[in-house]
C-alpha cells in the first residue's frame, strides 16, 4: 500500500510547502515552473481539448522537467487519422476523481493503463513522461510519479500498481486523505482548481527535495 510520511499530516507543514511551490516572483515568474502544469494554456482537460493531445500539453509536461524530444512529440500529434492516442483518451472519463472511481477505469486492461503503456514506447517519452502526459490530461483521476515520489512513497522498483495503491489510500478511513488534502489546500490558498492528487504529489516532491530524498 502506499506509505505516506508523517510529515505530510502535518496540516501546517503542508500549506507551507504548497505555498512556496505556487509563490510568483515580483517579476511575475513563477518560483517553480511546475506550478503551471495544470494551469499553462487553461489546462489540458478543458473540454475543447480534453480529449486530444496539444503542443501545449508538452510545454506543460517540459515544466516538470520532462524533455520530450520534438520527434516524440510529433509522433504523438501528427499521427495519421484515426491518432490511437487520441482514441484511447477519448475512452477515459474527465473529471473523475480517483476516489471516487471504480477500480476498472485504472485497471491494467483499461484506457488509461493502454495508452500510458502506447505513449511509454515512444522513443524519448518514457513511463515518466508518459505518466505526466496522462495527468495533464485528467488530473482529477491520473497521479504525477517521478523518481522522488517513487522513493518518498518508498514504492517498489518495478512498481505496476501506484495508480491503485492511492486510490485505496485516498479512499481509506473514510475519505480522511482527501479531507486533509482538501483542507491543506483551502490552508495554502492556492486554489480549489488544483487536484487533491496534485495537492499530494507536490507535497511529496518538495518534502522528498528538502529532505534529500531521491534525485
Amino acid at each position: 500500500m502506499l506509505k505516506i510520511p508523517s510529515a505530510l499530516w502535518d496540516r501546517a507543514y503542508v500549506a507551507e510547502l504548497l505555498r512556496r511551490y505556487w509563490a510568483v516572483f515580483p517579476n511575475g515568474a513563477p518560483a517553480y515552473t511546475g506550478s503551471r502544469f495544470e494551469r499553462f494554456a487553461g489546462g489540458g482537460d478543458r473540454p475543447e481539448v480534453a480529449n486530444h493531445f496539444t503542443a501545449a500539453d508538452f510545454i506543460a509536461v517540459a515544466a516538470l522537467s520532462v524533455d520530450v524530444p520534438v520527434r516524440a512529440i510529433l509522433r504523438v500529434l501528427e499521427t495519421t487519422e484515426p491518432n490511437p492516442f487520441n482514441s484511447l483518451l477519448l475512452r477515459i472519463p474527465s473529471g473523475i476523481e480517483l476516489a471516487e472511481s471504480e477500480e476498472q477505469q485504472i485497471a491494467e486492461d483499461g484506457p488509461a493503463w493502454k495508452l500510458w503503456w502506447s505513449l511509454r514506447r515512444i522513443d524519448g517519452v518514457g513511463p515518466v513522461g508518459a505518466g505526466k502526459l496522462l495527468a495533464r490530461k485528467r488530473p482529477h483521476l491520473l497521479p504525477v510519479y517521478d523518481s522522488v515520489i517513487k522513493k518518498v512513497f518508498e514504492r517498489p522498483s518495478m512498481d505496476l500498481q501506484f495508480w491503485s495503491h492511492m486510490r485505496f489510500a485516498l479512499r481509506a478511513n473514510g475519505y480522511a486523505l482527501v479531507a486533509h488534502l482538501d483542507d491543506v489546500r483551502g490552508l495554502a490558498g492556492i486554489g480549489k482548481d488544483i487536484s487533491v492528487l496534485r495537492i499530494l504529489d507536490t507535497a511529496a516532491w518538495l518534502h522528498g527535495k528538502d529532505s534529500g530524498i531521491g534525485t
